[in-house]
């Protein structure tokens, strides 16, 4: 009895000092903040943005705007220079191969709802798209007015135009089918840019696209499901050793608020060891669907004090003045 008492004294030991150690290796209690504003990523630059209430894979967004406050339509040259103005560290946008071999910067995967054309994007030619008007189907009451029809002809740029446009800008790269040629031929444009030039690139979309493209460009920060999995999963596993995985190296990783909190170190050590690892940390709202993010000053509130990461934004306009003063 005894010799059993004993052991279950030192089991117990045991767990106390290893429940020290978890709580004094990811706390942020005695960790100092690296201090210093959010980065800030406005998604397709400054937009036209719609209630997220019901939205499906399928909806036209363009036809349920809220009533403009600006003039700018997204992935736009005009409308990521205003981001930027706005305050905006790095600016998401959508891009599309065309029938000719090029890289046009829209969102949707056909033509008819933001455009005055038909059919498939990928189907047209760089020239075919450059004539459309992207501004033709936005409207903010259900089809009375057309804010933008007739405002956005010739606004489409292609990917060589954004890059020329802002040779200093950091962007993030979203692919938006699953196929894996798409993935090669984006790597083998970026692979004729200078190195330094693809440190401020990021490229996310599905699995299969990236992991092609990280094939051929292994020094590129990427993301997607795959690779987030292969990151945090076993990070949550071991990360309370301060242990941070391979997959999680020069990654990005999109962080929903919901989930945030259970990631060892959450934020402060967390965002520096995986910042050490070369990979860039950002939260986006709520749990993480249909791209919301943090867009009023209300929503910046749910920020941890002190928070220096990454910040997903639909409204940069709104949150960049806030987190400036």
């Amino acid at each position: 009895m005894k010799k059993f008492k004993r052991i279950m004294k030192i089991v117990l030991a045991v767990f106390v000092i290893l429940a020290a150690f978890m709580f004094v290796n990811n706390t942020t209690l005695f960790t100092k903040s690296e201090g210093g504003s959010p980065l800030l990523l406005a998604h397709r630059g400054m937009s036209q943005t719609f209630p997220m209430e019901g939205i499906e894979s399928d909806t036209c967004t363009a036809e349920r705007i809220y009533e403009p406050e600006h003039p700018y339509l997204e992935n736009t040259l005009p409308s990521m220079e205003a981001a930027f103005e706005a305050g905006a560290d790095v600016v998401e946008f959508d891009v599309q191969p065309t029938k000719d071999g090029q890289f046009a910067i829209f969102h949707d995967w056909t033509l008819e709802c933001r455009t005055d054309g038909e059919g498939v994007t990928r189907e047209h030619t760089m020239e075919e798209l450059k004539q459309l008007d992207i501004g033709y189907g936005y409207t903010a009451d259900d089809g009375k007015s057309y804010p933008f029809r007739g405002k956005g002809v010739g606004l489409m740029p292609s990917l060589d135009e954004v890059l020329a446009y802002f040779p200093e800008g950091s962007f993030l790269i979203h692919i938006k089918s699953d196929d894996p040629e798409e993935g090669a031929q984006l790597a083998r444009y970026l692979s004729e840019l200078p190195k330094e030039r693809l440190r401020q690139l990021t490229v996310y979309g599905g699995d299969q696209p990236i992991e092609a493209l990280k094939e051929q460009l292994p020094e590129l920060r990427v993301m997607s499901i795959a690779t987030m999995k292969s990151c945090l999963l076993p990070y949550m596993a071991a990360g309370w050793t301060g242990y941070v995985p391979s997959d999680c190296h020069n990654r990005q990783i999109h962080i929903p608020e919901k989930y945030a909190k259970w990631m060892w170190g959450w934020p402060d050590k967390f965002i520096k060891r995986l910042e050490d690892a070369g990979t860039r940390v950002i939260l986006v709202a709520g749990d993480g669907g249909w791209s919301e993010g943090f867009d009023t000053p209300e929503d910046l509130e749910r920020l941890p004090a002190g928070y220096s990461g990454g910040v997903w934004t639909n409204r940069i306009e709104k949150v960049a003045p806030v987190l400036q003063e």
